[in-house]
């Protein structure tokens, strides 16, 4: 291997590049076909090797470091994108893209998120379906903070850089619903409305929106395809983006009136930014309920239901302990309206989400996590109604919730029917036949009409 190594050090940097990027593929390729078992490992030389002829992390610290020019860059982006591409074998691409940006947690990672960042920019601009591919496994299977990062470098090339071209990415959605699926759940960890910096931009929101409106079940596709046996890494993002979305539902309101709070007490002109937003969140809201609905169909048809919890119950601890300390900053009185919506919302998706047994909790559970909360009718309505926990090792039945008020007996029905230990009245002598009225007398100035309230004139004086 030292051998390979001096002779790619008199190479420049894009011809150094090609050369180990064709010896991973002879490396792993073969090793591919002759393993029967799990994918092989790239051995430390070679990893090396990609470390600093790739990504251009020297080995030796006296060595002269080669430096790629911006154009050598796009050309070296362009011969990844042509070759995985070109590559039909989807096993060997997943493991030479694995091979290229799997984070080792040395100083090339950083190196390693800028190449990955501008490659999956790339594909996204020409549409590369089979780097996506790889992109969306990536996102799976890698920690959430360096997930967000890439969600961060792609918002800001179409959103920011280029404000008009995020229609190129809208139209992803069609050549790679997998992709998208992963890239909504990282945005959906990127933006927590903690700052005006961490808020989704208008225009992102009405593509994620609009992806989802067209097919709710994109929020599910990833769920769908992991087998249930295969573990994910530890601090990977969650296998649905159902929880993030959600978090924005109901955050939004409030983080939207502290915002205005902030620009009027600093004396500037009141930009009302959520306004325009707000139908945007309420179709969004509407399309999580949906998928809970779908969700509950997939859980029966594999026998899941009420042995699979899809929003855990810590994330809607830490939901809640947001909502109230958002609250707490407001002033109820000229924050009322949104932070009702916010707890509406919130409700909602609550008694959908245990009804659908996407969310598995008592209703004791459910009175604990949301105590510190303002009051909300919805919100007590739901925590009043009965959440069955099904017994140990029994399937979930989500049971509908029973009537607040009980229902009134109705007039036609006989008071005595459910009182059947009662014994019956006895029988009452008939009443003596009274003997009829004389007729009264006319009043002519009543004529032969019948009285009538309204025949009465009374003076009207007004409450003051």
């Amino acid at each position: 291997m030292s051998e390979i190594r001096h002779a790619l050090l008199r190479r420049d940097p894009l011809s150094a590049a090609k050369e180990v990027l064709y010896h991973l593929d002879i490396s792993l390729g073969s090793a591919l076909q002759s393993a029967s078992g799990p994918a092989p490992v790239l051995e430390k030389s070679t990893v090396d090797l990609v470390e600093e002829f790739i990504f251009h992390v020297p080995k030796d610290r006296n060595a002269q470091r080669k430096r790629m020019s911006c154009v050598q860059e796009l050309q070296l982006l362009e011969i990844m994108c042509s070759y995985f591409q070109e590559q039909s074998k989807d096993t060997v691409r997943q493991v030479i893209f694995s091979a290229l940006f799997s984070l080792q947690g040395n100083k090339a990672d950083e190196n390693r998120m800028g190449m990955l960042g501008k490659l999956v920019s790339m594909a996204i601009a020409v549409c590369r379906v089979p780097i996506l591919e790889c992109a969306a496994t990536w996102l799976q299977r890698s920690h959430s903070a360096w997930c967000v990062r890439l969600a961060r470098a792609l918002v800001d090339d179409y959103c920011a850089l280029v404000p008009c071209s995020i229609a190129t990415l809208h139209n992803i959605c069609a050549a790679s619903p997998r992709f998208c699926c992963q890239l909504v759940t990282a945005i959906a960890a990127l933006y927590d409305f903690s700052s005006d910096e961490l808020t989704p931009p208008t225009a992102l929101l009405e593509m994620l929106v609009g992806w989802i409106a067209e097919d709710p079940r994109l929020l599910l596709l990833t769920f769908i395809n992991t087998p249930l046996t295969s573990s994910l890494p530890i601090g990977c993002l969650e296998v649905t983006p159902l929880m993030g979305l959600l978090r924005w539902c109901v955050k939004a309101p409030l983080a939207y009136q502290r915002g205005r709070k902030l620009l009027l007490t600093n004396s500037q002109a009141e930009t009302d930014k959520g306004t325009g937003c707000e139908e945007l969140y309420s179709k969004l809201h509407l399309s999580i309920l949906q998928v809970f609905l779908m969700l509950q169909v997939h859980l029966t048809e594999q026998n899941l239901l009420g042995r699979l919890a899809v929003l855990q119950v810590e994330s809607v601890a830490a939901l809640t302990e947001e909502v109230s300390r958002l609250a707490d900053e407001l002033n109820p009185l000229h924050a009322a309206n949104q932070i009702q919506l916010g707890l509406d919302r919130l409700a909602q998706a609550l008694q959908v989400a245990m009804a659908t047994g996407a969310l598995l909790c008592t209703r004791e559970d459910l009175r604990t996590l949301c105590s510190r909360l303002p009051h909300n009718n919805l919100l007590q309505l739901v925590m009043s109604g009965p959440v069955v926990t099904p017994p140990h090792g029994s399937p979930f039945q989500p049971s509908p919730y029973a009537y607040v008020h009980p229902a009134r007996p109705s007039p036609l029905s006989s008071p005595h029917t459910a009182l059947s230990p009662l014994h019956p009245h006895p029988a009452l002598a008939p009443h003596r036949p009274l003997a009829p009225h004389a007729p009264h007398p006319t009043h002519s100035s009543l004529g032969t009409h019948a009285f009538h309230p309204a025949a009465v004139a009374f003076p009207y004086r007004p409450i003051r």
